[in-house]
């Protein structure tokens, strides 16, 4: 029997922002747990420090609820884990949902990590036309942990929506930090 092979860490999705190519949008959403400790909540999750996290307080699926305000095109989500730091609390299978609401929502993505430690990429392009999905609502569910965990650890999660390209004309990316502060007109 051999043994599956650790998940191997994405990008850092600041570099991808850096390109142009996409754009995080999860403060335009509305997020919400099933249940979390006390200090362990949303803010956690999107505070962008690596060492914290959401810590979840019940029985699984443990979920986490991302609702836009209108329909919303999106890429990528990009999770953060850390198996050396959360062991038995780290995720080992997860379960993307999408739909308009809570009543309609269809799997399109599951995915099984071990022991993954640093960013997890996980596409959201319509298996058919290879598009990005326009959705009023993403559910990440965590079905499992490591070592039969109970409870769950998620450092941090990103949402991508892609960068359309501009209808005035074509122009070159904006890739440097010094570029991309004139970029806009004010």
């Amino acid at each position: 029997m051999t043994t599956p092979s650790k998940t191997p860490p994405g990008a850092d999705p600041k570099q991808l922002e850096r390109t142009g190519t996409v754009r995080e949008i999860g403060s335009q959403a509305v997020w919400s747990l099933s249940s979390c400790k006390p200090g362990f909540g949303v803010d956690q999750l999107r505070d962008d420090n690596l060492e914290t996290y959401w810590q979840s307080d019940g029985s699984q699926p443990h979920l986490v609820n991302i609702q836009f305000r209108r329909r919303t095109t999106v890429k990528m989500l990009c999770i953060y884990a850390d198996y050396k730091s959360d062991e038995s609390y780290t995720p080992s299978k997860i379960s993307v949902r999408v739909g308009n609401n809570f009543h309609n929502l269809q799997e399109v993505r599951q995915l099984e990590m071990v022991e993954p430690s640093g960013w997890i990429h996980i596409s959201l392009l319509n298996q058919r036309t290879n598009e990005p999905i326009s959705t009023f609502m993403i559910q990440i569910a965590v079905l499992a942990n490591h070592q039969n965990g109970r409870d769950t650890h998620m450092r941090q999660i990103k949402v991508y929506t892609p960068v359309e390209e501009s209808s005035i004309g074509k122009f070159p990316r904006c890739t440097t930090v010094d570029f991309m502060m004139y970029r806009t007109i004010r």
